[in-house]
């Protein structure tokens, strides 16, 4: 039991939440920036039926909303904060994700591999390096609605580790086996999707984590979520991501799935001394 005498009553659930540091982990959601896809679809919808936007990469102004993010995330000191980057594995997201959390220009000689070579996607864009910045991971369960539209539908892994060496496609199959060209994933088959990611990303020993993913993917799964919170709150956590905006999240774990000890907690009573707190004395002597 956790309520002290005197304050049963208080009724904090209609305000403040308090967590063990522990039991959370800082998500900064991103949605992809502009791509191909996006611009034919919102001049006729049916292009997102046609393969010529097939894997879309990013468009110029897409690279400029990158460079916009990048900017503010450096700016910010949230780069420095970063364990790990987790990326859909699709050719916006991976430059997207590149360009913003990356190192910077990539040179010759210099003993890592590049982030992204030149030209990737045929972005005109020079090579980005990987020195200086977190890991890059390539996860399959963070990816768009699956099915039917081709800008949805992966190229290959092989194409992908020539084109961004430094990122680590393990959990990647060669072949894309999920998207199917009948059949749509529906929206509860993407929100249960989501919910299994999160699940596995408290499989993960990092305890801040960018995530750049896609608006369907983003929607869906966070709208589980802010039930308990104010409707301003709700709509923070739950409505649609723009192009390449960023949003920053606390994920807490309420079921204890996350084994990890704490790092800043500290026992006390170390040497010993009296344990007695003036609170219970004065118990005592009533």
């Amino acid at each position: 039991m956790c309520k002290a005498k005197g304050h049963a009553d208080m009724d904090t659930s209609a305000g403040q939440g308090l967590y063990p540091l522990h039991h959370c982990k800082t998500l900064h959601l991103v949605r992809h920036a502009q791509g191909y896809h996006n611009v034919a679809g919102e001049k006729d919808v049916k292009a997102y039926l046609s393969y010529d936007y097939l894997d879309a990469s990013l468009t110029s102004r897409g690279w400029e909303q990158v460079d916009n993010l990048r900017k503010h995330v450096q700016g910010s000191g949230l780069s420095k904060k970063i364990d790990l980057v987790i990326t859909s594995p699709l050719t916006r997201t991976i430059q997207t994700a590149v360009g913003v959390f990356g190192g910077g220009s990539y040179n010759d000689g210099v003993d890592v591999a590049p982030l992204m070579v030149a030209d990737a996607g045929n972005s005109g864009r020079p090579a980005i390096s990987s020195f200086g910045c977190p890991p890059f991971l390539a996860v399959e369960s963070c990816r768009e609605h699956l099915g039917v539209h081709p800008c949805d539908k992966r190229r290959t892994k092989s194409e992908y580790e020539t084109l961004f060496p430094a990122i680590d496609f393990s959990l990647i199959e060669n072949e894309d086996i999920l998207w199917k060209e009948d059949v749509r994933e529906t929206d509860e088959e993407l929100a249960e999707r989501g919910m299994k990611f999160l699940k596995w990303l408290w499989t993960r020993s990092e305890k801040e984590i960018a995530i750049v993913s896609h608006s369907g993917f983003l929607f869906h799964t966070l709208s589980a979520f802010g039930n308990d919170c104010h409707q301003v709150v709700k709509d923070e956590i739950c409505t649609h991501f723009a192009n390449c905006e960023l949003r920053s999240m606390v994920f807490v774990d309420k079921s204890m799935a996350s084994s990890d000890s704490s790092e800043t907690n500290f026992p006390g009573k170390i040497p010993n001394g009296p344990d007695l707190p003036s609170d219970a004395a004065d118990e005592k002597l009533t």
